[in-house]
């Protein structure tokens, strides 16, 4: 191409798809968003990620490979040096790639990193450990229902600051003094991976105040039939030991989050604004995007699960803002959307041609307006088979999470030996989802009639031609994705 664009991935961990205003939530204050989508950009409210846990998602869209296909299932498989990724090959196009912000991504053994990225590091205490560290101030005791929460409240600000100093914090402004800078000769991608709003819930002034409580949707609560729902959602709750919760209690919470969503808009309205003072911002294509979602007390439990698929989890906010020589009719896109997509256009955008076969496709006819049309339906995965003991997510050190860890309610279900962590794959449309699970019931829900995903229709006569069609498209799916085949041609000949 005669013009590389600036890059900026403007990437929050764990922020659920409908918490944003322009998309009819009138609780969410996220009016950054809101005006790039009306302005400029295309919001597409109907993107999906690969899996529901950060380094899976993020192998996956960092790729354009589905989780399966390189083996990308849990939290301690990351991408290895041998393997593509879209920060490399923008690098080997010519681009300054700068790293503000957590891993998630790249495997410890990959030092080659350091040549193709620019890694920020934040000054000393910005990190969130402050409440891993004094969490028996704010936790409660093992016994009371706050335990497993992750509710903190309201935080202090920094003195000095007019905010709760921390690395997202540290991060965003890394970023807008790089912007600040004399534009560099070689195009810059921007990558910012922020911590918020994953939990702890916590946010400080003005946006603890900022949610109007009364405006926040309907909660979906806890089954009172967990007959064919997934055990591991049922093992969650049971864990978690949260059904003592008022409603109050959950609106509180619910609110904090949607807070610590309304704070991350507000960085990125501080950067969007440094892109424009810089005379950059017309030359920028801009991508904001979640790894995945968040429970935030829809089915009684908060944070999130490794095999389950709720759109909640799933379904995640995506807005794109290419550059001003590229076609483009702003506002919302209803069409169906993966994660993968995004290199593919990156790639679009940018001409780079990818070196390895992935399953991405370009949302470019989809900005520019020339059609309605993108994914016939969208996938999700995740879990583990029984015999694979080193997908269940121990420590480190090989031994189960203790009692004592955030995570225990969900990660002890990951290490046991029932059907909760089994190997399930989501096929979703418009109208229905169906979720194989290996070692379990299947699920099928009509989201028709069920947006909530309450009944699982899956064994109901009346849906047995919809069942069959999608385990039709999830098997065909599963064939067409199932490996990718280098596109170098290796020497068949060769001397001892």
């Amino acid at each position: 191409m005669s013009k590389l664009p600036h890059i900026v991935i403007f990437n929050p961990d764990q922020w659920r798809g409908d918490v944003m205003r322009h998309l009819g939530n009138s609780a969410a204050f996220t009016p950054n968003l809101d005006r790039m989508a009306k302005k400029d950009g295309v919001s597409f409210r109907n993107t999906f990620c690969q899996n529901t846990v950060c380094t899976p998602s993020r192998c996956s869209f960092m790729t354009g490979l589905y989780p399966h296909v390189n083996g990308h299932r849990t939290m301690f498989n990351l991408l290895n040096p041998n393997e593509p990724n879209l920060l490399k090959n923008l690098k080997k196009a010519g681009y300054h790639v700068w790293w503000g912000g957590k891993n998630d991504l790249l495997s410890g053994q990959d030092r080659h990193s350091a040549s193709y990225t620019e890694r920020f590091v934040p000054p000393e205490n910005t990190s969130r450990m402050w409440m891993i560290d004094r969490m028996n101030e704010w936790r409660g005791a093992p016994e009371e229902d706050s335990y497993y929460s992750f509710y903190v409240g309201k935080l202090e600000k920094t003195e000095g600051h007019n905010h709760y100093f921390d690395s997202d914090w540290a991060d965003v402004q890394g970023a807008i003094s790089l912007i600040n800078k004399h534009p560099p000769e070689n195009p810059l991608c921007i990558y910012l991976p922020l911590t918020y709003p994953h939990p702890p819930y916590a946010v400080e002034e003005p946006w603890f105040s900022m949610i109007n409580r009364e405006r926040l949707p309907e909660r979906l609560p806890a089954p009172e039939d967990w007959s064919g729902k997934p055990s591991m959602l049922k093992g969650i709750w049971e864990r978690q030991n949260l059904s003592g919760l008022s409603e109050e209690r959950w609106t509180e919470l619910r609110a904090v989050y949607y807070g610590m969503c309304a704070r991350v808009d507000h960085q990125f309205g501080l950067l969007v604004s440094a892109l424009k003072k810089a005379g950059i911002y017309d030359d920028t294509a801009i991508f904001f995007f979640s790894d995945h979602g968040e429970f935030a007390g829809d089915d009684g439990i908060v944070e999130k699960t490794q095999n389950t698929f709720e759109d909640c989890l799933t379904r995640v906010p995506f807005v794109i803002k290419p550059p001003s020589w590229t076609k483009t009719k702003p506002g919302v896109r209803d069409a169906l959307v993966e994660l993968v997509d995004f290199p593919a256009t990156v790639e679009a955008l940018t001409g780079l041609e990818p070196e390895h076969t992935h399953f991405g496709r370009s949302l470019l006819p989809l900005i520019a307006g020339e059609t309605d049309e993108h994914r016939g339906a969208v996938f999700c995965e995740g879990g583990r088979l029984h015999s694979e003991l080193h997908c269940a997510e121990l420590m480190d050190n090989g031994k189960p999470f203790p009692k004592e860890s955030f995570y225990w309610p969900r990660i002890s279900l990951q290490n046991a030996d029932g059907p909760e962590h089994t190997k399930a794959a989501m096929c979703r449309t418009h109208e229905f989802k169906y979720v194989k699970r290996l070692y379990e019931q299947d699920e099928l829900y009509d989201l028709c009639v069920d947006p909530g995903e309450l009944k699982n229709v899956e064994s109901d006569p009346e849906y047995a031609s919809i069942l069959a069609t999608l385990k039709e498209r999830l098997s065909n799916w599963l064939m067409e994705t199932n490996d990718h085949v280098p596109l170098n041609y290796d020497q068949r000949d060769f001397q001892f």
